[in-house]
C-alpha cells in the first residue's frame, strides 16, 4: 500500500463515526421509551384479541369492521417500532444503520408525536381553567372510548416523544454533527429558494385558516365540527404553529446567512415532520369510515389537510437539499 492509499484510508477512518457505548442517561431514556410503548401496544393487542377494555357500551368500536382491524394492526406495529428505534439509537451497531433507514422513521415519529406533546398538555390546562368542552355536549355524543384511555395513551406518547428526542440528538451529534454545526452559510440555489418560498406561502395559508378556527371561526368546517370546542382550538393552534415553523425553517435554510444552522434545521425538521405526517394521518382518518359515528370531513378541511402535507413535503425537500450541500467532500 503506497503513501496516498494509507492517507486516504486514514481520512476515511476519521470520517467514519465510531460506535460508542451509551452512558447511564441514554440507557435510562432507552428503558423509558420502551416502557412507554406498553400501554398503547397492550391496548391494541387486547382489542385485536377481541377485548372491550376501555370501550364503553354502545360504542361503534364494539363491532369492529375490517378498517378498524387493519388500523389497529398498523398502529400497533408503528408503536412497536419505537422499541427498535430506541435500540438503534443506543446500540453500537446502530451507528452503521443506513442514514435514510433511520431518519425516515424518526422524521415520521417526530411528526406524529410533536403535536401530541404540545396539544394534550395544552388541553389539560384549558380544562383546568374551566374552558373545556360543555358537559351537556359531551353527554349527547355517542360513546366512543372511556376517558382514561386517552389519558393513558397520550401520556405514553408524550413520554415516547421526549425520550426519543433525548436519544436522537446525541446520536445525530455523533454521526452528523458537522452537518448542523456553525451557521447556515451560503444561500442555496434559486430553485431551492422557490421551493422554500412555496413552503412558506402554503404554510402561511394553512396557519391562517387554522388560526381562524382556533379563535372561533366555523366557516369551512363540517357540521360535526362546527361547534368548535376549546379542546379542538388547542389542536388547531398547534397545527398552525407547526405550519408556520415549517415554512420559516425552509426560508431560513434557503436564504443562508449567519444564523446558527441548528435553529432553522430544528424548525424545518419539527415543523415539516408535523405538517406532513399529521396531515397525512388525519387525511387517512377523514377518508376512512367514521368510527365515532360523526360526519365526514368537509371539502375545506380536506383541502387544509392536503395543504399541511404539501407544506411538509416542500420543507422536507429544502431540508434535504441543505444537508446534502453540507456533506463532506
Amino acid at each position: 500500500m503506497n503513501t496516498r492509499e494509507v492517507q486516504s484510508s486514514g481520512v476515511a477512518d476519521a470520517r467514519r463515526p465510531s460506535p460508542s457505548r451509551p452512558g447511564a442517561g441514554r440507557r435510562i431514556l432507552r428503558a423509558v421509551a420502551v416502557v412507554a410503548t406498553v400501554p398503547y401496544v397492550g391496548l391494541k393487542a387486547a382489542w385485536l384479541a377481541g377485548s372491550h377494555l376501555g370501550i364503553p357500551e354502545g360504542s361503534v368500536l364494539r363491532e369492529p369492521g375490517p378498517f378498524f382491524l387493519a388500523a389497529n394492526s398498523v398502529t400497533l406495529a408503528m408503536d412497536a417500532c419505537v422499541i427498535l428505534l430506541a435500540l438503534v439509537l443506543t446500540r453500537p451497531w446502530g451507528i452503521r444503520v443506513p442514514g435514510w433507514l433511520l431518519t425516515v422513521p424518526v422524521f415520521v415519529a417526530t411528526g406524529l408525536l410533536t403535536p401530541i406533546v404540545f396539544a394534550f398538555p395544552g388541553q389539560l390546562v384549558v380544562r383546568a381553567l374551566g374552558f373545556g368542552s360543555d358537559p351537556a355536549v359531551e353527554a349527547a355524543r355517542e360513546p366512543f372510548l372511556d376517558s382514561w384511555v386517552f389519558m393513558v395513551v397520550y401520556t405514553g406518547f408524550i413520554v415516547q416523544g421526549l425520550a426519543l428526542a433525548g436519544l436522537f440528538v446525541p446520536y445525530a451529534r455523533e454521526r452528523w454533527g458537522r452537518r448542523w454545526q456553525g451557521v447556515t452559510g451560503e444561500r442555496l440555489p434559486p430553485s431551492t429558494g422557490v421551493v422554500a418560498a412555496a413552503a412558506a406561502a402554503v404554510g402561511l395559508a394553512v396557519a391562517a385558516v387554522y388560526g381562524y378556527w382556533t379563535f372561533g371561526g366555523s366557516a369551512g368546517l363540517g357540521a360535526g365540527t362546527a361547534d368548535q370546542s376549546a379542546d379542538r382550538a388547542v389542536v388547531t393552534a398547534v397545527d398552525a404553529i407547526c405550519a408556520l415553523a415549517a415554512g420559516a425553517g425552509a426560508l431560513l435554510l434557503a436564504r443562508g446567512g449567519t444564523i446558527p444552522a441548528r435553529w432553522p434545521l430544528g424548525l424545518a425538521w419539527i415543523g415539516g415532520a408535523a405538517t406532513l405526517s399529521w396531515g397525512a394521518w388525519v387525511m387517512i382518518a377523514a377518508l376512512g369510515p367514521q368510527l365515532d359515528g360523526g360526519e365526514g370531513a368537509s371539502s375545506a378541511t380536506l383541502l387544509i389537510y392536503a395543504g399541511q402535507m404539501i407544506t411538509g413535503l416542500l420543507a422536507g425537500a429544502v431540508l434535504i437539499r441543505f444537508l446534502t450541500a453540507r456533506r463532506p467532500a
